[in-house]
């Protein structure tokens, strides 16, 4: 054998002691045990249960954000002009304000004499939602 192909067998085959050798025995994966499952259910019982918590808080925050200064500062209504416009009926003291809410604008619309009474519609009984066994119910046709 000529040197040339000495040193091409010897570069060609990995030495056994070659840090990026492939391992001379390969061992069977192994079956999952009971510990491991166990471990991977309460991991995910862990974050679901973070996740429902985090929901909940923001929930109960998000009640506090229209009550400023003991009630003397409330938003009664609001409706949506378009992507990012807003009429809001603010409640000042006595009176009620509706102002337009734009994208770094707040113009002041109408200050309205004589306050409105806002009564919410009460839900017939066509329009009651239904709960999510009768959406089940109806999907499945029974």
């Amino acid at each position: 054998m000529s040197r040339v192909e000495s040193n091409l067998v010897a570069t060609t085959a990995p030495p056994n002691n070659h840090p990026f050798a492939a391992p001379q025995t390969v061992t069977a994966p192994t079956a999952p045990t009971a510990g491991g499952l166990a471990q991977v259910t309460f991991a995910l019982l862990v974050v679901l249960v973070a996740i429902f918590a985090v929901a909940w808080v923001a929930r109960r925050m998000r009640g506090f954000s229209n009550r400023v200064a003991g009630g003397s500062l409330d938003v009664l209504a609001d409706i949506s002009l378009g992507q990012k416009e807003r009429a809001v009926l603010l409640k000042v003291g006595a009176k009620q304000i509706l102002v337009g809410v734009a994208p770094g604008r707040v113009n002041t619309l109408h200050v309205l004499e004589e306050p409105l009474e806002l009564t919410k519609p009460s839900p017939g009984p066509n329009d009651a939602r239904p709960n999510f066994k009768q959406l089940m119910l109806r999907s499945l046709g029974k």
